[in-house]
């Protein structure tokens, strides 16, 4: 058997609910792909985890009066329920206080990497509040860009994507209670990405990805690869283990690639991951994680799926700001097959995208008056004309010829639209709305055969056709809309998660009875 493709998806940061704009990012996404390749019959593995130790936890504990892993715990089980009902499914999560021996395993590595001369120790200007007598670092402290000028946090631009050291900010500000920062010197642990210059320029030259990734990396390569602290003075997180630097913790991005690390060594040492991610999280992803990766022998990324932001209310959605629309209310107002269909019809790919709570409404209105009628008729007719079984006529009728072949040929075009390398989640809802149309247009034709004085057997024959359609379409839509599939197929008889493919388009077996479902096929 073949080495199973390797997915994927940032660990979200768990100081908030996860929202809307992060499943129309990575995640549907790359649920999308893992059960379109499952179901093909290629091993697959899909991973994520949770960023435990991310300031921004530290940040919302404190200006909350809690625990920081309470927080952390708490939010995590939110994150969690909110994918399962979003019907994104993971092979494998790194949850770190749940990881055995996986803190260890972090420190070793940080400790390995200096004792190689990897990771090495500098002292840089670090902003201070003295008000809160803390060093501010990543989330705890903002300022402006020193590339762009927009308003950021420690660490990276979610504009540029371009990385900081937290004292190169513009005037820096603690996030905690507002007080402009103080700059004092510190000695941290880096990672200096010059070294890797080599390495990443082959890398860079070598890996297909979308332009505006290409033109970071060229910026990256022009101005100088950045040295990246990997450890902070603070009280929360991992600590560091190498001497002198003990009452440090490691810094959470570090984390992040460490995690990656280990994740490759016990599931797929020898696959070469498509990473799914946030165009602000580019920097780490096309030079942290490649630069670590390749200097430890393991393989690079293969590929890489960007998604920009999900905005609403004209305002990029965040957690930390707690603007956003949460996945859970979004889910139970429109079910997963509604949100599912919407986030990847309006996928920011290329540019950010507006989500709005009518546009959502629209998506499940769209399946109430479109797929459930289609599908509600069949049903009907089949139990009318056929005491709910499968006609024993085989599939034919008015058009079915053409149909058929136009099926086939869409059927070949979704498939790209699913592949790694042709990756189009938005075409492949195009598409599978339009099979809904056909479908629905063929029952509207057919229907008046059952007036004919030669017999019923031609109607018959096209609601076997239908069926057909039917059966097709629970294999077609399991990626995109698994819920509303799984209905579909289990009422016709048969089994959820079929290869998408053409012999996927044929009746069930004559005499099958058909268990529709009370309610809707697709939504709810």
């Amino acid at each position: 058997m073949s080495a199973p493709v390797w997915i994927t998806a940032t660990p979200p940061v768990p100081d908030g609910e996860l929202h809307v704009g992060h499943l129309a990012g990575p995640y549907v996404a790359a649920d999308v792909l893992r059960r379109y390749l499952s179901a093909d019959g290629r091993p697959v593995r899909l991973t994520s985890g949770i960023d435990q130790h991310h300031t921004a936890v530290e940040r919302c504990a404190l200006l909350q009066g809690r625990k920081a892993d309470e927080v952390a715990d708490g939010y995590a089980e939110t994150i969690a329920v909110d994918w399962e009902r979003a019907g994104v499914e993971f092979d494998d999560l790194l949850i770190p206080s749940r990881q055995t021996g996986y803190r260890g395993q972090v420190q070793d590595l940080l400790a390995r990497l200096h004792a190689d001369g990897t990771v090495v120790a500098r002292s840089r200007l670090l902003p201070y509040c003295g008000p809160c007598d803390r060093w501010l670092h990543s989330a705890l402290v903002t300022g402006g860009c020193p590339y762009c000028g927009t308003a950021t946090t420690g660490g990276g631009c979610p504009q540029c994507a371009r990385p900081n050291d937290c004292g190169d900010l513009l005037d820096p500000v603690c996030a905690l209670c507002g007080t402009a920062a103080v700059l004092r010197q510190c000695r941290r642990l880096y990672l200096p990405l010059e070294a890797h210059r080599d390495r990443l320029l082959e890398f860079w030259r070598t890996t297909a990805m979308p332009p505006r990734l290409a033109v970071l990396c060229e910026q990256l390569a022009r101005d100088g690869l950045v040295e990246l602290a990997v450890s902070h003075p603070a009280d929360r997180g991992i600590e560091v283990t190498v001497d002198g630097f003990e009452d440090q913790r490691i810094d959470s991005r570090f984390e992040l690639a460490a995690g990656h690390v280990l994740t490759a060594q016990r599931l797929a040492p020898e696959t070469a991951p498509l990473q799914f991610f946030g165009f602000d999280h580019a920097h780490h992803q096309v030079a942290v994680l490649p630069a670590l990766l390749l200097s430890l022998g393991l393989p690079a990324p293969a590929g890489y799926q960007v998604n920009e932001f999900a905005r609403f209310q004209g305002r990029k959605m965040s957690t930390s700001a707690r603007h956003a629309v949460w996945a859970l209310d979004a889910l139970t107002e429109a079910g997963s097959d509604a949100l599912r269909r919407q986030v990847l019809a309006e996928r920011p790919v290329g540019r950010a995208t507006d989500f709005s709570l009518d546009d959502l409404d629209g998506a499940r209105v769209f399946l109430e008056d479109t797929w459930n009628p289609w599908l509600a008729g069949l049903f009907a007719a089949v139990r009318e004309e056929c005491a709910g079984l499968v006609p024993e006529e085989q599939p034919d009728g008015t058009g079915w010829p053409v149909l058929h072949d136009r099926l086939c040929a869409t059927v070949a075009e979704l498939r790209t639209a699913y592949e790694a390398e042709t990756f189009d989640p938005r075409r492949a809802v195009a598409l599978l709305d339009e099979v809904v149309r056909m479908a629905t247009d063929f029952q509207l034709v057919n229907a008046h055969e059952r007036e004919r004085s030669s017999g019923r057997a031609p109607y018959r024959a096209a609601l076997a056709a239908q069926l057909a359609v039917a059966r097709a379409l629970a294999a077609w839509a399991w990626p995109v809309m698994p819920e509303g599939a799984a209905r579909l197929a289990r009422a016709l008889g048969g089994r959820p998660g079929a290869p998408v493919r053409s012999d996927a388009l044929q009746a069930p077996r004559p005499g099958t009875r058909l268990a529709p479902p009370s309610g809707p096929v697709f939504g709810f």
